[in-house]
């Protein structure tokens, strides 16, 4: 039978990844995207879920949770940075075993309870695979109804009372980053990312570099330069990112320093459907969006790209039976 010291003990040594921002802000990648534990490890204590990943990660986000917090548990809450797919995947399975409030900006909700699907997604700019293929991922709308409950409008949340929520939107409507002022703690969820999440290669890698929101999703620009200046002027000391890996220290803070000054010429691409017109939305969803970029190109892109990987996949194979 484990002891109580042997799980501290596993807690400690054996769960440690590089997307853990700090003591109590653990971090787990779910293929793509990342979700992050706010609490204290140890059996027994108060967590928060911060995103819910991808959809079939339920099982590997609450192992991660157990060894964490101890077998059986579960959050006192769940807050959601945003509801694109990435984020929500696995939210409906794990809410069939939790009962727990989830939380979102009172912008994000349309998106959330069935009343509006996302703007859709520009595949011709970003410059890289995961851009080409992003016509295929989902913008819903998901229902999860009276599950979801908006975040006040000062940012406090019940369960979470030494964060609060900063509304940074841009990449959706209606996105927040989390933010603990007494030492400057950071979830920036897509605000803005530290690895080139338009691209394949880097997503594979998971090469440290800092980034705007992946442009493929962005439907706000002007918004989402914004947002990263408000987080820069918070002078975060550890940030966790939606994509990518966690920062700290000197790194973090002259990175997202010349992000943020040269957001412009950084992130903002040339050309692409909602660089010079923005979605028009509200709380209840989608208003008005500017004419769409033909996905002509895009589209041949991304089977160009799939049937690629495909075929190392099959070299790969081949070669390691010789």
């Amino acid at each position: 039978m484990e002891t109580q010291v042997d799980v501290e003990s596993s807690i400690e040594t054996d769960t440690k990844t590089p997307y853990d921002v700090t003591a109590d802000v653990a971090g787990i990648k779910t293929l793509f995207v990342n979700v992050f534990y706010i609490g204290t490890p140890g059996p027994g204590n108060h967590w928060v879920l911060v995103d819910a990943g991808l959809m079939g990660y339920a099982s590997q986000i609450k192992k991660r949770a157990e060894q964490l917090f101890g077998p059986g548990t579960k959050p006192d809450a769940i807050i959601l940075t945003h509801g694109h797919a990435d984020h929500t995947g696995s939210l409906d399975k794990l809410l069939s075993e939790w009962d727990v409030p989830v939380y979102a900006h009172k912008l994000e909700l349309p998106y959330l309870q069935g009343k509006s699907s996302y703007p859709p997604p520009d595949p011709a700019i970003g410059g890289g695979g995961m851009s080409y293929m992003s016509w295929v991922f989902p913008i819903g709308p998901s229902d999860f109804g009276d599950r979801i409950k908006p975040i006040a409008d000062n940012g406090k949340i019940p369960e979470l009372p030494d964060w609060r929520a900063i509304h940074t939107p841009g990449h959706a409507p209606g996105h927040i980053s989390l933010f603990r002022d007494k030492d400057r703690t950071l979830i920036a969820g897509d605000a803005f990312v530290t690895t080139n999440q338009n691209a394949i290669t880097a997503v594979a890698t998971q090469r440290e570099e800092f980034h705007g929101p992946p442009a493929y999703f962005t439907c706000d620009w002007q918004a989402a330069k914004k947002s990263v200046l408000a987080l820069n002027n918070l002078n975060p000391l550890a940030a966790g990112t939606g994509h990518g890996v966690s920062v700290h220290g000197l790194d973090l803070q002259l990175g997202l320093n010349k992000l943020a000054h040269e957001f412009e010429s950084r992130s903002i691409p040339s050309e692409g459907r909602y660089v010079k017109q923005p979605a028009v939305t509200d709380e209840n969803g989608i208003v008005d969006m500017p004419t769409p970029t033909s996905f002509h190109v895009a589209r041949v892109l991304a089977l160009s790209t799939l049937a690629g990987l495909t075929m190392y996949m099959l070299w790969s194979a081949l070669k390691s039976d010789k």
